[in-house]
């Protein structure tokens, strides 16, 4: 594997650019045994990680951690507790943007020699009780305005963004319902999906309403896990034989004035073309995305702003390119159908985009996969998320 010369469109520096060379999960579960706590899922993840990459705990020498129910442990308790001694950690508190975030971060590590090998990971226990506490004390606009109310999370606001993203567009439920139903279909082909069984259109408008016109399908089920990836450098990563995953070009943007208008314009739409020149790619060249899917309507805000809809027909965009020619978004159901494990939702699709760059999704393969987008989103505060992320992946051969 050749180490990459070229100016690093990631971080904007000339060194060789760090790679990424495993993907993990822990098994998303949906009502998990008492002694199965936050720290076990996340530690499932890192071992799975570390296993698909061939790297040996004892080589790792950083550690990114990102969770909401965690405490009162930190960063550094994981790495006690998985028996690692680390020159770098971190600690994530954005929610759906940690990925992208830690990501970041750890490649900026790594170039700099502050570590040659780090596990980013995240995970949380998401039962019932759980859940609730978070969002009601989420921050401080949930704890002061929100729950007060009460809107019991953030069903409530995304039910207000997607009947105005719906008046602007011209826009039904049948419309919204083809992202929830296209990533069904590809959750059928991922057996660490939660919910795996087809979807049809008229299973989707009898759904129990939640927040309207929101219904089941619209919001994220609740579950427990963790996901983690591995970065190096490049010459490590060239021992280890095995196709890797470079990052052509990340940006972020935090805390958009978005939340003072309509919320119907979002963070992405800001960096686009930032993001696509650095890339030297345009939306066209991907092979699939991995958006952040909290919600059908987020779906289709990210992809908007980030040119894949090039010609702003939501509509045909929808029913076309994503539930006609299935086009590859979410191939491994998305959060809507894999289930949300808390702030682990921001690793989701960074390791689904992994694993289809290096070859490694199973039935649900893409072929050809050489290029892909992978987003995250979160820390809502009044209309949407404050925090915006983005990558583009290239497949690095061995």
């Amino acid at each position: 594997m050749p180490a990459p010369r070229q100016p690093n469109a990631a971080s904007g520096t000339t060194r060789p650019a760090p790679v990424i060379v495993g993907a993990g999960q822990a098994r998303y579960e949906r009502h998990p045994a008492v002694e199965r706590r936050t720290e076990t899922f996340i530690a499932e993840a890192v071992v799975d990680a570390l296993a698909d990459a061939g790297i040996h705990r004892d080589e790792v020498d950083g550690l990114g951690v990102a969770s909401f129910s965690l405490a009162p442990d930190h960063a550094i308790d994981i790495a006690w507790k998985l028996g690692m001694t680390v020159r770098w950690i971190m600690e994530d508190t954005n929610g759906g943007a940690s990925g992208i975030n830690m990501l970041q971060h750890a490649i900026r590590a790594i170039e700099a020699g502050d570590a040659e090998t780090i596990v980013l990971c995240a995970g949380d226990r998401m039962e019932k009780r759980e859940f609730h506490l978070m969002t009601d004390r989420y921050n401080r606009v949930a704890r002061d305005f929100l729950a007060p109310l009460p809107l019991n999370g953030p069903n409530a606001l995304f039910a207000f963004l997607t009947q105005r993203y719906a008046a602007r567009h011209d826009l039904t439920r049948e419309d919204f319902g083809c992202i929830p139903i296209a990533q069904r279909a590809w959750a059928g082909l991922n057996p660490g999906a939660v919910y795996r069984a087809p979807m049809s259109l008229q299973e989707y408008l009898e759904s129990v309403p939640i927040a309207p016109p929101l219904t089941r399908y619209d919001c994220v089920p609740i579950v427990s896990g963790g996901d983690a990836i591995v970065l190096t450098t490049p010459d490590r990563a060239a021992r280890l034989g095995a196709p890797a995953v470079g990052v052509r070009a990340l940006r972020q943007l935090h805390n958009h004035d978005q939340q003072e208008g309509d919320g119907l314009s979002s963070g992405f739409a800001e960096f686009r073309d930032d993001l696509w020149a650095a890339a030297g790619a345009r939306p066209e060249d991907l092979d699939a995305a991995f958006i952040y899917d909290d919600y059908p309507v987020m779906v289709i805000v990210q992809l908007a702003d980030l040119g894949l809809i090039p010609d702003g027909d939501v509509k045909r965009y929808l029913h076309r390119t994503i539930l006609e020619d299935r086009w590859p978004v979410n191939t491994s159901g998305g959060q809507l159908s894999a289930g949300q494990a808390g702030a682990s939702g921001g690793m989701h699709g960074l390791v689904e985009a992994v694993r289809q760059l290096r070859g490694r999704a199973g039935d649900r393969q893409v072929e050809g996969c050489e290029l892909a987008i992978a987003t995250g989103y979160g820390m809502v505060v009044y209309t949407h998320g404050a925090c915006h992320g983005a990558a583009v992946l290239e497949r690095v051969a061995a």
